[in-house]
């Protein structure tokens, strides 16, 4: 998750959904985590590797949960109408297009990857939750200067839900054991203990400073099979670093600094040789950015 401002924690209605549906699929979760600890010893942290006792089919179910209730919900999450406003969706379509059709994901074919503008220009932020819903607020189009910016922020959100960091980030934080124990019904005071624990400090999902850094490599590549820049993430933490305060020293924050993410997100453009031109969409930007409402 890039920034997020909304008071009403994001991350409390999606692991609401997901317990819900974890209570459901309590015989299909069992034989995973049995599979699980037969199979896997070790993992890389926030990465394709990673322990998930979730499976694909988890993750879409609870996307399309968290996709009606957000729908339910206009006042925290004011949809952008899409007959109502068709250039802006046809915009936002170009450019995840690019994203998804570049040959990088691996859960291309196996997520719907819909797409949502959430009206509300106050906030800057844009998140895809598990099986590829994908939403982005007019703030953040309207804060961006430019494609490649919005590319490298979609791309970052995009890798979240096809590395599928949140259910892993789930098993990794509370264990094979302690999960398994409560689809057995052996510690029922477990889901209270997620429920009021998993808020970020911005609210909205909470990665680990793992699944921070995996999400930016990600849109690296994602960017470096398209016509934009693939250092395009790192536009939008200097645009916040020349425009925000102060953070605090990396160790005492729980994503990595603006500053380390921007050096990081360079240093693998050039590992991996791609461009890092700036791509010939300016304009269509600025139409973007005009077809929304004022």
């Amino acid at each position: 998750m890039i920034i997020f401002t909304k008071k009403k924690s994001f991350s409390s209605l999606f692991y609401t959904l997901l317990f819900h549906h974890l209570s459901m699929k309590k015989t299909t979760l069992f034989f995973s985590v049995v599979a699980i600890v037969m199979l896997l010893t070790t993992c890389a942290p926030g990465g394709k590797n990673a322990i998930n006792v979730f499976s694909l089919q988890d993750d879409i179910t609870l996307g399309k949960q968290l996709r009606d209730q957000i729908a339910a919900n206009p006042k925290e999450y004011p949809l952008l109408n899409k007959q109502q406003y068709p250039k802006s969706y046809q915009h936002l379509q170009r450019i995840a297009d690019n994203i998804l059709n570049s040959g990088t994901l691996e859960h291309r074919n196996d997520f719907e990857w819909t797409l949502h503008i959430i009206h509300d220009d106050k906030t800057l932020n844009a998140f895809v939750s598990p099986g590829g819903y994908i939403y982005v607020y007019t703030g953040l189009i309207k804060y961006l200067e430019t494609e490649d910016e919005l590319a490298g922020v979609m791309g970052h959100e995009i890798a979240h839900a096809d590395r599928r960091h949140s259910t892993a980030n789930m098993t990794k934080t509370h264990g094979i054991e302690a999960i398994f124990a409560m689809i057995l019904g052996k510690n029922p005071g477990m889901l209270g203990q997620v429920l009021g624990g998993m808020t970020g400090k911005l609210g909205g999902l909470k990665f680990s400073r793992a699944t921070e850094s995996d999400a930016d490599e990600q849109s690296v590549y994602y960017l470096a099979k398209t016509q934009y820049r693939c250092d395009g993430t790192a536009g939008f933490f200097e645009k916040m670093m020349a425009q925000s305060s102060q953070q605090p020293p990396q160790w005492l924050s729980t994503h990595p600094s603006h500053e380390n993410r921007v050096n990081d997100i360079k240093a693998k453009a050039q590992a991996v040789g791609c461009s890092v031109k700036p791509s010939p969409n300016q304009k269509l930007y600025q139409d973007f950015k005009n077809s929304l409402p004022r």
